[in-house]
């Protein structure tokens, strides 16, 4: 039996090419063949010039490649190639799908290794300059979203934290916004919304909790939902 190559889940940050780790662009750099996800940039993928380029990307509502699929890629790239790099947007180990790969490949006595990335709520803190947690109003976060696996229920109660933070929340937002003013929370509760955040298209939308619960508008990127009191706006910065 030949020898295996190795597998590096690299996150790749939430969009802009230079916000990647050190290691993980120089791990790209030495990559015979990439496995990268619909969010990772063109501006990113010039980081492996020399690799073999495939895309796996999975986007909510549109045609994407299955799971079973890209973990059944990784196992064969790795049977033919000596580095190969699973290039994940923001973090992989953050709703990222890295447990189910991770399983594939350990079962095939794959060796793994992994390169955590900035996951998008915190490039969008730092977008907004609006910190997560603020001393004596907000000591605790919640990261969630409202997807699940096909032949799971979904998950309506809303975790008990301070800030919540939504991925891939623009559909599903409104009903959160639903959920959380049913549970006594204050309409003119500060939200934040990121769209494609980091890059030059980013957009950024302040709004109350009952505005959220009309919807929102069409996105054209992934976005990024932030509710709380640790969102409210600095007297600085109500001239933005």
């Amino acid at each position: 039996m030949s020898a295996l190559g190795k597998v590096y889940l690299i996150g790749a940050g939430p969009g802009a090419a230079d916000l990647i780790t050190v290691r993980g662009a120089r791990l790209l750099a030495e990559a015979e063949v990439v496995l990268y996800d619909a969010l990772v940039t063109p501006e990113m993928l010039a980081l492996c010039p020399q690799a073999e380029l495939i895309s796996v990307g999975k986007r909510s509502g549109q045609r994407s490649t299955a799971q079973a699929v890209i973990n059944q890629q990784l196992v064969d790239c790795a049977r033919r190639y000596a580095r190969v790099v699973r290039l994940k947007g923001g973090d992989p180990m953050l709703f990222g799908r890295a447990d189910e790969e991770l399983r594939a490949l350990e079962a095939e006595g794959i060796a793994v290794d992994i390169v955590p990335g900035i996951t998008t709520a915190v490039a969008a803190a730092a977008a907004t300059r609006q910190p997560l947690t603020k001393r004596g109003v907000a000591r605790s976060v919640a990261f969630f979203t409202s997807s699940t696996a096909p032949d799971q229920p979904d998950h309506p109660a809303l975790p008990e934290t301070d800030t919540l933070v939504q991925y891939m929340g623009g559909r599903e937002a409104a009903a959160t916004a639903e959920r959380l003013l049913a549970e006594g929370r204050r309409p003119d509760l500060p939200v934040v919304v990121v769209e494609n955040c980091s890059r030059p298209d980013q957009r950024i939308l302040r709004l109350t909790l009952s505005t959220l619960a009309h919807g929102l508008e069409m996105a054209h990127g992934p976005v990024l939902v932030m509710i709380g009191e640790a969102l409210q706006r600095r007297p600085q910065q109500l001239s933005d």
